[in-house]
């Protein structure tokens, strides 16, 4: 069964699921960027410092960690595919909420119950697109489904120039903004409720039933009188203690998560404070002007980087195309930063900053979406993903919550400048990763496991 989903040829059903599984994606892009035009109204309604401004911003992406390593666990320990059709139900209710917030109080209350519900929609997406598709197609599958977020780039700003141009009270105008989160998530709950669970999930499933010890209600075998850490150990389990003291394991998670971490404070600090930036570097502008710009960026930039990325990243390599988009996305932010005339006007700096749009799409942003989906044993392949996607999102956290902190203390320049070392620091430990481009997932785990783990796998690509 597993050498027959490796070898399947691209069909409908692999294109549906990365629809259903990229809504989540275009919801999450549309959220924690269209927060940015809400927050530039809110500043002034309700009178909000800097650092009530940078706490708002960052307070999805704290409760995106929380989210992504309970939903993850959870989805290794009891199946995928509940938990998939629950965290859309749950990013829908509480954008609904943020639109009726009373207050700040109550902003920030259901911005968490979002965030934790976004968390937990990329180890969920990710992991059940990996597990159907092929070898061949599986990093172009992937980055599909994460390449949704670039519709949802531009439809934030989208929305937020056809409201502020309406001539709708702007107390209307961001709550509508907020709410309008809630219908992508709505429109995909029954969808996924019609997908099947993962097959290499129920291959591992079955293998554990295979050589499970004897209860009161199962029937007699050859796996009869089996410890639990005997099940383990023949079905190819991994354990969380076993996730945590393996070597091997804890160098990848240092790769995956650690450059993810690094990424996210790159480009989450830049993205969700883009209409601050563009105030700085234009200060008459308008916000309708800013929001332009922005829209621009993302539609020239970041959307053709999204796309090509998923057209040539099992061709280039899903390690070597991280390399290249870290290296170029940290000299655009280094030119920004140390040439005095590339923040002075408008031109120059968006061309730069459309630069470092286009690589982080052409590379980690997308990358580190899939090395994370690939690289773990099915047992904690939810698992690994969600502690990587939630250490990212503490990343993402820092870079928005100390964007006004760090320009206030250095100046837009001195703050891209730290961006750039971020991005150094990410290419330099990707490193620590494999390639993992047209291999099989099981092939590359089975180099975490015992030997006596092995032939269960060989057993199942073979069923």
């Amino acid at each position: 069964m597993i050498q027959n989903l490796d070898e399947a040829p691209l069909n409908l059903f692999h294109l549906r699921a990365v629809v259903i599984s990229g809504v989540g994606f275009f919801t999450d892009a549309y959220d924690l960027f269209v927060i940015g035009a809400a927050l530039a109204l809110l500043k002034d309604q309700w009178h909000l410092s800097q650092s009530m401004i940078g706490l708002v911003g960052s307070t999805t992406l704290v409760a995106n960690f929380i989210g992504a390593f309970l939903f993850g666990r959870l989805a290794d320990l009891f199946g995928r595919k509940r938990f998939y059709v629950l965290v859309p139900v749950l990013m829908a209710l509480a954008a609904i909420g943020t639109a009726f917030a009373p207050n700040i109080g109550w902003l920030i209350a259901f911005r968490i119950l979002l965030g934790v519900g976004i968390g937990g929609d990329y180890p969920l997406s990710a992991v059940m697109t990996s597990e159907y598709a092929n070898v061949r197609d599986r990093g172009k599958l992937v980055g599909l489904v994460f390449s949704m977020q670039a519709l949802g780039l531009i439809a934030g700003p989208i929305v937020a120039i056809t409201l502020l141009a309406s001539g709708m009270p702007h107390n209307l105008v961001w709550r509508l903004m907020l709410g309008l989160g809630a219908l992508p998530s709505l429109a995909v709950v029954y969808l996924r409720s019609k997908m099947p669970e993962s097959p290499r999930y129920e291959a591992h499933r079955a293998a554990r039933r295979a050589v499970r010890p004897v209860g009161p209600e199962t029937e007699p075998g050859p796996a009869s009188n089996v410890s639990a850490s005997a099940v383990d150990q023949r079905s190819g389990a991994v354990r969380f203690g076993q996730f945590i003291r393996n070597r091997k394991m804890r160098l990848t998670l240092l790769g995956t998560a650690g450059t993810w971490f690094l990424f996210d404070y790159a480009y989450y600090g830049n993205s969700i404070s883009t209409p601050q930036i563009m105030q700085m570097i234009a200060p008459h502008a308008t916000l309708l002007q800013s929001e332009a710009w922005t829209l621009i960026v993302f539609a020239v930039a970041a959307v053709p980087g999204y796309y090509l990325a998923v057209g040539l990243v099992d061709k280039i390599g899903h390690k070597r195309l991280q390399l290249i988009g870290f290296a170029v996305m940290g000299l655009a932010f280094l030119a920004m930063g140390v040439f005095p005339g590339a923040t002075a006007t408008v031109g120059p700096f968006l061309m730069l900053y459309g630069v470092s749009y286009f690589f982080a799409e052409f590379g980690p942003n997308t990358t580190t979406f899939i090395l994370a989906a690939e690289l773990y044993p099915v047992s904690v392949r939810t698992t690994g993903h969600g502690l990587s996607a939630g250490t990212a999102k503490v990343g993402a956290f820092i870079g928005v919550f100390i964007f006004p902190l760090l320009s206030y203390a250095l100046g837009l320049r001195g703050t891209l400048i730290v961006t750039a070392l971020f991005s150094l620091a990410g290419f330099l430990l990707t490193f620590l990763l494999p390639e993992a481009a047209n291999k099989s997932m099981e092939e590359m785990t089975l180099t975490f496991e015992e030997p006596s783990r092995k032939a269960v796998k060989r057993i199942l690509r073979r069923a």
